[in-house]
Parts: structure tokens; C-alpha cells; sequence
């Protein structure tokens, strides 16, 4: 059996990557209910991308209104769907092959990343990974939307993988000044589509220090930082002359972190609810809407609830940090159809608390626009699909946890994965989880899980052989 593993192990990597390709094909079709949106008019993933598209096309300018330009959400994964419309035509079977071709070369890269990190089985590890990654249920549904998921996801593979690859070179040469200002531009592009990868790039500097002295670090790693400024500055000169003042990346940051930290989150996370629905009083906000000020006001609204309930962040922090890495599709509860109590507010909804005092509440949500594709995912095939992830992420992290005592001995390397998800994992506990969140590093959980198969297989070769020696004779007596 091992024999015909090694002689295929040539073809292996072409062969995972056909296969990947075929199964997003197949899905696709076989529901176009769900993702030929073009046909049924109702977009899974999210139509604000497609607003921003169409309108970047029609008019010059980037904003959800026509003609009128805003920071609410970051620019680059919109810009590469209008740029795809432009193209091949506005259509879900457009973004659908996009979507896949970006995580075909992100399985690729994550087959070369482990190969270089895990020793001595990196070549096995990485593949069994990529195949992990290729039939992972979730991300067949989610990355055939329209989502920036899948070119996350693709930037920070190439990103780490480059990254890796400059922590090798022994020399400080023109091929790893040119790999790290290559990593600098893929940086700075991520963090167009989520500057959440900050948290992981912030992390690096102990990863290189663990394998190079100091000053090599540094010498490194400074031309990425650079490079990355170089990316991101275009935008915050753009984003100053729309509203007059520095604003990074968007002006949602100050919502994100309310909807993480309010009153409203343990007891809606508890009950199975997404908190991405809560908004504070309007009243409590008197700057424009859709202004950086009013971003500002909700973020200091959660500050000083923060201040006011310190007793309550311990919990708060245990409870998003469980719904981070719950292996329910999170949330399992979704919103009702209904009217919108504030429509000044993206993502305000009618939250109803109800229950008695210490109890814990029942928990309703209203105001999905009618025929809103969330309203979908409580049965039918959805139904299903959380019960065939739960036992797919379930019985891959508990594998992952074994991998990771496995692999212990070649921390110095392997340390980048376990950066990688204690960042991401920090920084959706201080915003807030879920998780469409959580996806985008779970195929390099899935090295550890892979390392867990790779190394029992050895284990299981070793008895198997020993099983097949013939047994030593015992000396004679004298």
C-alpha cells in the first residue's frame, strides 16, 4: 500500500487540485437555488458587494450609493469583483470559477507551506492538508458565494507562504529582499479585504527570532512592514479626501467593536444569534450617519460599558471565545423577517429580551428584509450541512490537538501556525466571532490534524513491518 502511495505521490498534487476544482463545479450546479443569484435574484454571501461593484462600473466611484464615495467596508475585494464583471459579464458562475481558482492556488500553497514547516513528513502532511481544505463542506458553501472569504484566504496563503520562505534564506540576498517586499505588497492587500491579518502580521517578529538573531529579523521583516505601508497608502489619502480626516481602513471599525461588546452580546451568542444585528440607541449618537464620528461614538459607547461592567468581561471573553471555536456553524439562530427599527444603522435589528429576572432570556430577532437569503439557513439542506460540519471540524480539531503534541518537537517551525490562530483567535475576541470569521486560518489547523494521520500511518507501517521480521532465535542453553 505504501509502495503505491510514494508512486503516485508525483501526480498527487495535480490530481487533489482537479478534484477540488470538479467538486465546486458540481456543488455549484447541483443548487442553483443558493448560488445562481443572478437567476433567483437573492444573493448569498453579501449583495453590498455586488452594490459596490456595479456602481465602481457605472459611475468611477467607490460607495454603496451611486456616485457617492465612502469607506464602509474595505476596497479590494469589490474592485476584483467589478474588475470580473468587467470582464466576463455580472454573473454568479463568474464569481463561482473566480472563487475557485483562488482556492485552488491557496491549496497549493498550503501543500508547499506545510512540506517546508512540518519535517520529516512535511511532503505527506501537505498534501493530506490540501485535501482537507479542498472537501472542507464550509468552504465549498461559503467560497462558492459572494464573499471575501475566498481572496482572503488566497492573500494570506501567498503571504505566509512567502514569509516562510524568507525565514529560510541564509543570506539576506536580492532573492529575500525581493520576497520581502513581495510579502509587503500581499500584506497590504489582505488588509484591503480584512485588516484583521494585522493581528497575525504583528505576531511574525517572534516567529522569525525563534530561527534568526535579531538584527536579521529586523532587516527582514522592516521591508515588509514597508511595502504593505505602500499598498495602504493610496487608500488613506483617498479616504481623507472623502471625509477630511485619517481614517485607515473603514468606518465600521468603532461598529464592529460595539456589536462585540454591549449589553446585548452574552445573552445573544448564548441563544445561537450572530451580534453583528446589534446597534446602539440612535439616540446616543449625534454626529452624521456613516460619518467617522459616529463610528467613533459606538466604539466609545462600548468603552465606556466596558468600564462601567468590568465584572462581566471575563465572561464576555469566555463566551466569544467558545463561539470562535465552536464546531456548530456559528450562529445557528438567524433573524426573522421584519421591518427595520432603525435603517440609518447597517445591521440594526428589533432585539427582543424576554425572561425572568437571573434566567436565562429567550431571545428573538426581527428586521430581514423580506426574502433575505439568511432566513434560509434553519432547514433543508442547511440542516444538514451543519450536521456534516460538526462532525468534519469536530473530528479534525480533536486531530489537530493531537497533531500539535505531535509535532511539538519542531516548534521552532511549526510555532507560525499555532501564531497564526492565537492572533486571529485574539482578535475576533476582542471584536466579536463567528464562524465565517474563524474559516480562513482552519486549513492550517488542518496540518496539525494532518500531522495526526501522517504520523500514525508511520506508527502503523513501523508495527506493521516489525509485525512481518522474522523473530530472533533465542540463544541455546550452555
Amino acid at each position: 500500500m505504501f509502495s503505491i502511495l510514494r508512486s503516485i505521490l508525483p501526480y498527487a498534487l495535480p490530481l487533489l487540485l482537479a478534484a477540488a476544482a470538479l467538486i465546486r463545479v458540481v456543488v455549484y450546479f447541483a443548487f442553483p437555488s443558493v448560488f445562481a443569484w443572478d437567476a433567483t435574484g437573492a444573493i448569498h454571501g453579501s449583495a453590498s458587494y455586488d452594490q459596490y461593484a456595479v456602481n465602481l462600473l457605472e459611475t468611477g466611484v467607490y460607495g454603496l450609493s451611486p456616485g457617492i464615495p465612502d469607506a464602509v467596508i474595505p476596497p479590494l475585494y469589490s474592485t476584483v469583483v467589478a474588475g470580473l464583471y468587467a470582464l466576463f459579464g455580472r454573473g454568479s458562475l463568474t464569481i463561482a470559477l473566480a472563487h475557485t481558482a483562488f482556492d485552488l492556488v491557496a491549496v497549493a500553497l498550503l501543500v508547499d507551506t506545510a512540506r517546508r514547516l512540518f519535517r520529516p513528513y512535511g511532503q505527506w502532511i501537505g498534501l493530506v492538508a490540501g485535501a482537507l481544505y479542498a472537501l472542507y463542506p464550509y468552504l465549498i458553501f461559503q467560497n462558492l458565494t459572494l464573499i471575501d472569504t475566498p481572496l482572503f484566504m488566497l492573500l494570506l496563503h501567498l503571504f505566509t507562504w512567502l514569509v516562510v520562505r524568507l525565514r529560510e534564506r541564509d543570506h539576506t540576498d536580492a532573492a529575500a529582499w525581493a520576497l520581502a517586499v513581495t510579502a509587503g505588497f500581499v500584506l497590504g492587500a489582505a488588509a484591503l479585504v480584512r485588516p484583521v491579518v494585522a493581528f497575525f502580521a504583528l505576531v511574525l517578529p517572534l516567529w522569525f527570532l525563534m530561527r534568526r538573531p535579531l538584527a536579521v529579523a529586523l532587516v527582514r521583516l522592516i521591508p515588509v512592514a514597508a511595502a504593505s505601508l505602500v499598498v495602504l497608502l493610496p487608500w488613506m489619502v483617498r479616504n481623507h479626501a472623502v471625509y477630511g480626516q485619517f481614517v485607515a481602513m473603514s468606518i465600521t471599525a468603532g461598529s464592529n467593536f460595539y456589536q462585540g461588546n454591549n449589553p446585548d452580546v452574552i445573552p445573544l451568542m448564548r441563544a445561537g444569534y450572530d451580534v453583528q444585528w446589534t446597534a446602539p440607541d440612535p439616540a446616543l449618537i449625534d454626529a452624521p450617519p456613516g460619518s467617522p464620528e459616529a463610528d467613533r461614538q459606538r466604539q466609545q459607547i462600548a468603552l465606556d460599558w466596558l468600564r462601567a461592567n468590568p465584572h462581566i468581561v471575563p465572561e464576555l471573553l469566555w463566551v466569544k471565545f467558545v463561539t470562535h471555536w465552536s464546531i456548530d456553524v456559528f450562529p445557528w439562530q438567524n433573524p426573522t423577517e421584519g421591518a427595520d427599527p432603525n435603517p440609518d444603522v447597517p445591521g440594526d435589528a428589533a432585539i427582543t429580551l424576554e425572561g425572568a429576572p437571573g434566567a436565562a432570556p429567550a431571545v428573538n430577532i426581527t428586521g430581514l428584509p423580506q426574502g433575505d437569503p439568511v432566513t434560509a439557513y434553519a432547514g433543508g439542506a442547511f440542516a444538514l450541512g451543519r450536521i456534516v460540519h460538526r462532525f468534519y471540524f469536530g473530528g479534525l480539531l480533536i486531530l489537530a490537538l493531537i497533531g500539535l503534541t505531535i509535532t511539538r518537537r519542531g516548534w521552532r517551525d511549526v510555532s507560525l501556525i499555532w501564531l497564526m490562530q492565537i492572533a486571529m483567535t485574539l482578535a475576533y475576541v476582542i471584536f466579536h466571532s463567528s464562524t465565517r470569521y474563524r474559516v480562513p486560518t482552519d486549513p492550517f489547523l488542518f496540518t496539525f490534524s494532518a500531522a495526526a494521520w501522517v504520523y500514525g500511518a508511520a506508527a502503523l507501517r513501523t508495527w506493521a513491518s516489525a509485525r512481518r521480521s522474522p523473530r530472533m532465535n533465542p540463544p541455546a542453553p550452555a
